[in-house]
């Protein structure tokens, strides 16, 4: 059987790229396209196959790990740019894993100026990169270079006529070291970056899918700290000679022809300035209602909401937790040829076909309270206030939907019932709330299980978590393992849980006496309302999250509240309650 069949096309493509990069021989090219030869479909296969041919270790690398101390031994500059990397001392011999069998002047190079005996041992490339990058931590060639070949020394910060940090920002390795960070985040789906000074080392941390981790870097980045701070200040047109207060700016870019926008916060810290950089992709693709994963009353609700021709509808939760685009989702739904729909934000995260969007600018005197007022002359009928801050607007906002306009909007507060409270709290009379708010809608993101590590959770402890949240006992649930997919997190994406409150005439009654939230809570509950937390255990009846994820973004009220319904309807025999640990 011929090696290139009609049925693998890239085969020929694969075998000349090894050879342009001399992973691979020509005539060893040759012989595996010859009539007979086994069919090639990967670069591993034809590692494998030339480990085999020339008596070499092949390694995936998934169960090796690098020696630290050999790997100090080698110029990390040298190690990225040959892609080699170090793995052990065997008999007076280093094993260097690589997937360039023939390109022997890395090698070479390493051997004469360490004097050490090398021996190759095959590894795809995408293992010994992810490896590098895992080991020498990001950017170490560039930091390698500036260590190696032009050193400078930042001398002390309170002496600014001293201090050439214009230059310093401006170095090519430092503009690559901060194009590579970014470049790394966004690679990795994280929503910030986090660059943190100590005392003896600069840390730096990607939040990704809502939770911190850390970054792994060259050790001697610390001496490069201020050069990197000021040229992310550079790059956000921030004044790089001002350390003492806190300053904001922004960074756009374009990655990959899909536009990312950086909001950046620099505040001085005890051993320097940290920032913080938060990552807004502008060119993310718009989901439709069914996407958003809600159950069938949520649903429901929604869809007879975006009916209605005025009133208010929220959405609340923590910042980070996705009400933004569960917003866009609703304007999408019903964006038309004769709906006039205007939306004022801070930032303005997706740009939408039809719809008339504010950005709005503090520093020009465009607050949310102002342009609000101003979109009312637009005649609209729809109209998007980004968040509901202070009592201006919250007044303008009730205001414009008593007028005739349908307004949606979000509010940070724990849970629904907590937006009716919160809104009186702000100054809106009773009266106001009661008459023009609709339907609240929190939400929180929880952690998606990796599909590739998942395993069945069938431990006594998960027995009788299900009897205790009404799970049934012939459900799967799945715990978390990690694998090299999901960074050996265990989780990969996020999903929504939601809590969908109307606003009934028990409700509307109970706003007009100034009730609590507990009572307007138990009101919704009789109405139907299921809490984040019940919403929470429908994913993990489904497989697609755990019970530690649910129990992280939901408050203990509502997780007793889904206990105490549970464990009325629990058979008599059913087995004791544990008590819930929360993460």
């Amino acid at each position: 059987m011929n090696a290139v069949e009609t049925s693998v096309p890239p085969m020929s493509e694969l075998l000349a790229k090894m050879v342009a990069e001399k992973q691979l021989s020509a005539s060893d090219a040759r012989s595996l396209t010859r009539p007979g030869s086994v069919a090639v479909r990967s670069e591993e296969e034809v590692l494998r196959w030339l480990a085999k041919e020339y008596g070499l270790d092949f390694t995936t690398l998934d169960d090796l790990e690098p020696d630290k101390e050999v790997l100090s031994l080698f110029p990390a500059r040298i190690l990225l740019k040959d892609e080699l990397l170090p793995l052990r001392r065997v008999n007076g011999t280093v094993e260097i894993a690589t997937s360039k069998l023939f390109a022997t002047q890395g090698l070479d190079t390493l051997k004469s100026m360490t004097g050490l005996r090398l021996k190759p041992v095959l590894a795809p490339s995408e293992a010994i990169q992810r490896e590098m990058k895992k080991r020498l931590g990001v950017g170490a060639d560039t930091i390698g270079t500036l260590d190696e070949e032009k050193p400078f020394e930042v001398v002390d910060e309170d002496k600014l006529e001293d201090t050439d940090l214009d230059s310093a920002a401006e170095d090519a390795s430092i503009i690559k070291f901060v194009n590579q960070v970014l470049r790394d985040a966004i690679e990795l789906r994280a929503s910030d970056i986090h660059l943190e000074p100590f005392e003896d080392e600069f840390r730096i941390r990607y939040r990704i899918d809502g939770v911190l981790q850390e970054v792994p870097v060259p050790p001697q980045l610390k001496r490069f700290q201020p050069a990197i701070v000021s040229r992310v200040k550079i790059l956000s047109h921030l004044n790089i000679a001002e350390k003492r207060l806190p300053q904001d700016g922004r960074i756009k870019i374009r990655v990959d022809d899909a536009e990312v926008d950086i909001r950046v916060s620099v505040i001085p810290m005890l051993h320097g300035e940290a920032v913080v950089m938060r990552l807004l992709r502008q060119n993310s693709t718009l989901r439709g209602l069914e996407d958003l994963g809600m159950d069938t009353r949520e649903k429901k609700c929604f869809k007879h909401v975006l009916e209605m021709p005025h009133g208010i509808i929220l959405v609340t939760g923590p910042t980070g937790s996705g009400k933004t685009s569960t917003l866009y989702t609703a304007l999408n739904e019903i964006n038309d040829a004769v709906r006039k729909i205007i939306t004022i934000e801070d930032p303005v995260e997706y740009q939408l076909k039809g719809v008339n969007q504010i950005q709005v600018s503090e520093k020009a005197g465009l607050t949310f309270a102002r342009g609000l007022r101003s979109i009312l002359r637009h005649d609209p009928d729809v109209i998007l206030v980004g968040e509901i801050r202070d009592k201006e607007t919250a007044q303008i906002a009730v205001q414009s939907s008593l007028t005739g306009h349908l307004v949606f909007s979000t509010l940070h507060t724990n849970d629904a019932p907590g937006a009716v409270t919160r809104l009186v709290d702000m100054g809106v009379e009773p009266y106001l709330v009661a008459s023009s708010l609709e339907a609240v809608l929190a939400q929180r993101l929880v952690r998606v299980l990796c599909k590739h590590c998942k395993v069945v959770d069938d431990s006594p402890t998960a027995r009788a978590l299900k009897v205790q949240l009404g799970i049934a006992a012939e459900t799967t649930i799945y715990k978390s393992v990690g694998c090299r997919e999901c960074r050996n997190t265990g989780f990969h994406g996020r999903r929504a849980i939601f809590e969908w409150m109307d606003s009934d005439n028990e409700i509307r009654q109970l706003v007009l006496r100034n009730a609590s939230s507990d009572q307007v809570r138990d009101a919704a509950r009789r109405a139907g309302m299921k809490t984040l937390a019940e919403d929470g255990w429908r994913l993990v009846r489904l497989g697609v999250t755990t019970v530690d994820e649910v129990l992280s973004v939901t408050t203990a009220k509502e997780v007793s509240l889904t206990m105490d319904q549970s464990a009325e309807n629990a058979p008599e025999n059913a087995p004791h309650s544990i008590a819930l640990k929360r993460p």
